[in-house]
């Protein structure tokens, strides 16, 4: 067998070496930062995936070593293979940049403002996507569209009036599950996801359709007004699953587990397992094992500094360490002593009175002596 070629692409004016093959966005992704475009619809696990949202358009100024004419239009990074000596333009690109604030605007088109009480805020895609390369209001003047509600299941909740179309959570159920219930009903204006015929989603494993939707439109209902994801704190944990790999991670308020999800990278993807296969996780291990003692727990999750989940936490895996205790460090191990009794000292608390047994609030006469 032949080896895979490779070609060199510069991304930014950052070259890169990559198999022959791969598209633009994921030769952007391993240099990483800024350099990768989003994706709102493109996820590297789903095949077919793609080519819709069009928020991974990027400027090629140079075709290849062989054909250096630029092309003609802005190009789908998601869809477009690397060329060798091809030169790409992303965030150096006004062009870029234009375009993908005019997408950004188009995305909130129907949108609702839905953020202060939709569960996916703190963790929306669309959110990050229009505080990053959206403009500060819209033009739109018209009535939102709306749709009627559907009932698919008792595990997940369809928004369809935040939904952007992306087809993950269709292309989710084709490939994960033996017989896909949801599709895109009508077309154009009118395109909804639902069921034909208002059936429950009911597969194993088709609770992984909340994990991979960028927005709202598809949430957890043992989750729904619970709490939010920057109040909890995010633990990675394993458990012997018959069905899935077990690995996922708990976002915990003290000891109570509020919510299970699979574990996911920096692009919001799930993670792979050892063999490279998706560590998607089935419907037992995301809505019924929701207790510590089902879990062994692994440690806190690395979350990035740029997340609102992160905020006021821990960075990396800091909050697993104990702190020391100063007061014996610095005495010789000596543990602290109260040095006298304050009531026998002050003379004016009565030290058998217990203010939270009190009825009612407390007084003067509550502290002193006097009767």
């Amino acid at each position: 067998m032949s080896e895979t070629p490779m070609f060199k692409v510069t991304i930014d004016n950052i070259t890169v070496e990559v198999p022959a093959g791969t598209t633009i966005l994921n030769a952007a992704r391993m240099i990483g930062g800024e350099v990768a475009p989003p994706a709102m619809c493109y996820y590297s696990k789903l095949e077919g995936s793609g080519g819709k949202c069009r928020t991974c358009l990027v400027e090629v100024s140079k075709g290849s070593e062989k054909d250096p004419r630029p092309m003609p239009k802005l190009v789908a990074s998601c869809r477009t293979t690397v060329m060798d000596g091809m030169e790409v333009k992303n965030i150096t690109s006004p062009k870029v940049l234009d375009a993908r604030a005019g997408v950004v605007e188009f995305l909130l088109l129907n949108h609702p403002l839905d953020c202060p009480v939709c569960d996916q805020a703190g963790e929306c895609h669309l959110q990050d996507l229009s505080y990053d390369h959206g403009k500060e209001g819209t033009r739109y003047e018209f009535q939102r569209r709306t749709f009627k509600k559907h009932d698919i299941g008792p595990y997940i909740q369809l928004h369809m009036t935040r939904c952007i179309l992306c087809y993950r959570c269709v292309y989710t159920a084709d490939q994960l599950t033996a017989k896909r219930e949801h599709g895109v009903l009508d077309r154009g204006d009118h395109s909804e996801i639902a069921t034909l015929i208002e059936k429950s989603l009911e597969n194993d494993f088709i609770g992984n359709v909340i994990d991979v939707c960028p927005v709202g439109a598809l949430t957890d209902k043992t989750f729904r007004f619970k709490n939010r994801v920057w109040f909890l704190k995010p633990m990675d944990a394993h458990r012997d699953c018959p069905t899935c790999s077990g690995k996922v991670t708990l976002w915990n308020r003290g000891d109570e587990v509020f919510r299970v999800t699979a574990r996911k990278d920096q692009w919001g993807e799930v993670e792979s397992l050892e063999d490279g296969k998706p560590a998607w996780i089935c419907n037992t291990c995301r809505f019924d094992k929701k207790k510590s003692s089902d879990w062994v727990i692994e440690g806190p999750r690395a979350i990035s500094r740029q997340s609102v989940i992160s905020a006021n936490h821990y960075a990396g895996k800091v909050g697993s360490v104990k702190p020391t205790e100063i007061f014996e460090a610095v005495h010789d191990g000596r543990h602290p002593k109260i040095m006298m009794d304050i009531h026998a000292a002050s003379e004016v608390n009565k030290p058998g009175i217990e203010l939270s047994l009190i009825n009612g609030p407390a007084h003067s006469t509550d502290f002193t002596g006097e009767e």
